[in-house]
């Protein structure tokens, strides 16, 4: 049975909730997130005590599933309406630099050329000593879905970690070809 399906969201100021038939919308002053409705759960919004409740009414496996998922899901489109969500991307690799031309990217990652990007709705870029590049925004799926185009310009290889990584993310390192014939040569 779901723990975090049963838990109730408790509505901050500031954000107002329409349930409509198939999406849950959470609104404030920065913009607006529309939450799927999920097959066998029902929300409940409690205008009193300021909550919001997600009742299962699906016996099967999938709607137990889906009762923890839809509560997430709202909880994840409140929390971005009021903090807002957040990707660190490393770049590494001599002459490689991030540049913001406008509101879009230019990136000088190797290539013959430099790699543009442009920003999609939703989505601001910060871009700090050429090598930083933070990817921030109000849901939580757009920004991790856009720092994953991004690190996949130019995945880190594994002899010397150029390419784009997460903050946080650990490279695993090869040994080169040097390396490995000495190696093996002693034994």
């Amino acid at each position: 049975m779901s723990r975090i399906g049963k838990q109730p969201i408790e509505i901050p100021e500031g954000i107002e909730i329409q349930i409509a038939e198939d999406v849950i919308l959470v609104k404030n002053p920065k913009g607006e997130i529309s939450v799927p409705r999920l097959h066998g759960i029902t929300p409940h919004l409690d205008v009193e005590s300021k909550e919001l409740r997600f009742v299962l009414e699906g016996t099967g496996k999938q709607a137990r599933s889906n009762w923890g998922t839809q509560r997430s899901l709202t909880q994840g489109a409140i929390e971005g309406l009021i903090k807002g969500f957040e990707k660190t991307l490393l770049l590494e690799g001599v002459g490689y630099r991030i540049t913001k031309e406008g509101e879009n990217l230019v990136m000088n990652l190797g290539f013959s050329h430099p790699v543009r990007y442009e920003t999609k709705p939703g989505i601001t870029f910060e871009v700090e000593k050429n090598s930083i590049l933070k990817v921030k925004g109000i849901s939580k799926e757009l920004v991790g879905r856009v720092a994953a185009e991004i690190r996949s310009l130019k995945k880190p290889e594994p002899y010397k970690g150029k390419g784009f990584r997460y903050k946080g993310e650990i490279v695993r390192r090869k040994a080169g070809k040097r390396a490995a014939t000495t190696a093996a040569g002693t034994t």
